[in-house]
């Protein structure tokens, strides 16, 4: 009886199952595994990771397609249309850009804004770059200095300094009398055809303070040992500057020319207002910007088929300007090695 109780067979302990080894995939006959859970958890966390950014980049994307690509397009259409919002636009093909170029009003305005453009823009890069440099030296109250020369770019462009500025180049104003006291020829700015648009010109200069602050970063990245040696090697303050300074900011003032070009094609505001005087855009059209017979074609004149095709004209001019910029940045603009 002993003997026979002895003789059953015990059973084997049930081996636990291998949490870390995946199951066979049995569709594909058990020859490819299964993804790991840990695998898994990433690729869904990458998933809500990206739908957490679209959802914060939607407002923008909404903005940009109502706002910006919409009427692009529309404006697009009413280029080749005769429209005048009231009645529905009637196509004519190509008419309207035919009628813009034998305008002579539509020639003086792009005479006009590249004279703008030519003058102004380099003006207020070099005070802008030229105040960057002194604000560089380390002396007492940079930040008052700083913020000082500042203020004027963040309220410049607003409708009460262009009258303010309308009111100082008038005739008999304080600019008038201060060129009467330096035995200078006077006689108002803003009446006279030909040197209303230097005053244009003096309020962009005004406004150097958000090129000067880029100016200024890009000053305070230059290595102060290049100084150091050069001034060793003898080299004096101008050709420290155009060796030196020059080159290794050169990024920064490309970046601040294409900026200030672009900007410069779109003045509107201050040249309609500065001008506003009986005649809009100046006298004899001296202020008559690209932007300000625009206006006039289409909310004046309410010509929108007209002004649409300025309009895209405009930007294929600011399109190439651009393109042309970006070209020959390859011959005067440095950078370090692997940062283009």
């Amino acid at each position: 009886m002993d003997a026979a109780v002895t003789s059953v067979p015990t059973p084997a302990p049930a081996t636990p199952p291998d949490v870390t080894t995946a199951p066979a995939d049995a569709t594909s006959g058990g020859d490819r595994p299964r993804r790991t859970p840990g695998r898994a958890g990433q690729c869904d966390r990458a998933r809500r990771e990206n739908l957490a950014g679209y959802l914060f980049m939607s407002p923008w994307i909404a903005g940009f397609l109502l706002l910006t690509a919409g009427p692009m397009v529309a404006s697009l259409y009413f280029a080749f249309t005769d429209y005048n919002l009231f009645d529905a636009p009637k196509r004519i093909g190509f008419d309207n850009f035919t009628e813009m170029f034998g305008d002579p009003r539509w020639r003086t305005s792009v005479e006009v804004t590249s004279w703008y453009v030519v003058i102004g823009t380099p003006l207020k890069l070099a005070a802008a770059l030229g105040v960057a440099l002194l604000l560089n030296q380390s002396r007492r109250g940079q930040g008052f200095y700083r913020a000082a020369f500042y203020a004027p770019s963040l309220v410049g462009a607003s409708v009460s300094i262009a009258i303010v500025w309308r009111a100082l180049f008038s005739d008999g104003a304080a600019i008038d009398r201060g060129q009467q006291f330096l035995g200078m020829e006077a006689g108002g700015w803003i009446g006279d055809p030909d040197r209303i648009i230097y005053s244009l010109v003096a309020l962009t200069v005004w406004q150097f303070g958000a090129p000067m602050v880029i100016f200024l970063a890009g000053l305070k990245q230059v290595p102060r040992e290049l100084y150091e040696a050069a001034e060793v090697d003898g080299a004096g303050p101008l050709r420290r500057f155009w060796s030196i300074t020059l080159p290794m900011i050169s990024p920064v003032l490309f970046f601040n020319v294409l900026l200030e070009t672009i900007h410069s094609f779109q003045i509107f505001g201050s040249a309609y207002i500065i001008g506003s005087q009986g005649n809009a855009c100046g006298p004899a059209d001296g202020t008559l910007v690209y932007t300000c017979y625009l206006y006039i074609q289409g909310f004046e004149n309410s010509r929108m088929g007209l002004a649409s095709a300025m309009a895209w004209m405009l930007l294929l001019a600011v399109a190439l300007v651009t393109a042309f910029l970006f070209w020959s940045q390859r011959r005067w603009v440095h950078y370090e090695e692997g940062a283009r």
